[in-house]
């Protein structure tokens, strides 16, 4: 529709940890396109300022959204939950971390064997929401809802894919980078939004790091059903258009950096991507401090992650876990 246009945005957390998963998190709308900026057209609902979070819906860049406190933690509990309750008929926020983790959606999930190699995320039992009153939260959706309703904007997809562990090492011994692991974990959200979105032209703005430059070669590979031009390559964004050989379909795919600054859709898939990881590292800390007293809680990052790998190096031993499902090999 010429009058409006189709946007979405994939962002990732946790490609730098030596513990847990990674998360990837990804948003669709289309909106207007006098309403090309949801920040504006859906305040003061909708808010990039962390400190308006009394009233507002935070989207920003999750580093800005979340640090380790009570307050960040609601905050960001409840942009990811309240956006993707409204991709539920009953505009109901998940109930479960299970869910949340691999079903959302259950056909970018990673097999379920391979998560169950990790027995801290074999509990599916585990509550969400976390840090809000269920009921509380459903009605802060409903305003949302409201919001969005007025300024004509929709959310036509937003989901996270989580990577475990294992599988992650996987990739690394496959591709001995971890550039192209990150790759391969992301191409899976990529074609999705390519086969959902894209009737309607797509712009996809993906959050890049690292300092790959050079994509077009990968597109090629993983979208051979369409011709791959070379828009733009820059060190601070990469643009290429792909249009569908045989079909209806284009897509505009930017690689940039702080994309999350200027794209609602990628400030949006930064905080689900946030808190999925969050999600997965209170699974795994609840599942080890309940099987070793007093055993101080970890982020996964390199320094803290050494000393919990050290702290718990007996509890490992004892339940003859594989460092290979534990601990990242790059």
């Amino acid at each position: 529709m010429a009058d409006s246009i189709v946007f979405a945005g994939v962002d990732e957390a946790g490609l730098g940890p030596i513990l847990g998963p990674l998360a990837l998190g990804f948003s669709a709308f289309r909106a207007p396109r006098k309403a090309a900026d949801p920040w504006r057209a859906l305040a003061p609902i909708v808010s990039d300022d962390p400190r308006r979070d009394a009233g507002s819906f935070v989207v920003a860049d999750s580093k800005r959204v979340f640090q380790r406190t009570a307050r960040c933690a609601r905050r960001l509990e409840a942009t990811a939950l309240g956006f993707l309750a409204l991709l539920d008929a009953g505009r109901r926020p998940h109930t479960n971390v299970a869910r949340f983790l691999w079903e959302t959606p259950a056909e970018l999930a990673v097999a379920s064997n391979v998560v169950a190699r990790h027995p801290w995320y074999r509990d599916g039992a585990r509550r969400l929401p976390r840090h809000w009153d269920a009921e509380s939260l459903e009605l802060r959706v409903e305003s949302l809802h409201r919001a969005l309703r007025r300024a004509g904007i929709e959310l036509l997809d937003a989901g996270v894919r989580v990577v475990p562990e294992a599988e992650l090492n996987r990739s690394f011994d496959e591709t001995s980078n971890k550039s192209l692991s990150h790759w391969h974990a992301s191409r899976p959200i990529f074609r999705r939004l390519w086969e959902r979105c894209a009737t309607e032209e797509l712009e996809l703005v993906v959050d890049r790091h690292g300092g790959r430059m050079h994509y077009g070669s990968m597109l090629a590979r993983d979208f051979q059903d369409a011709s791959v031009l070379l828009v733009e390559e820059a060190p601070e964004r990469s643009t290429y258009a792909l249009k569908e050989r045989r079909g209806p379909r284009s897509m505009r795919i930017t690689f940039a950096e702080r994309a999350e600054q200027a794209s609602f859709a990628v400030a949006l898939a930064s905080c689900l991507a946030k808190y999925a990881r969050e999600s997965a590292m209170a699974s795994l800390n609840e599942w080890f401090g309940a099987r070793q007293a007093g055993l101080d809680p970890t982020a996964g990052y390199t320094t803290d992650g050494r000393r919990w790998l050290g702290d718990a190096h007996e509890l490992i031993e004892r339940e003859k876990i594989d460092r290979g499902v534990l601990v990242r090999t790059r």
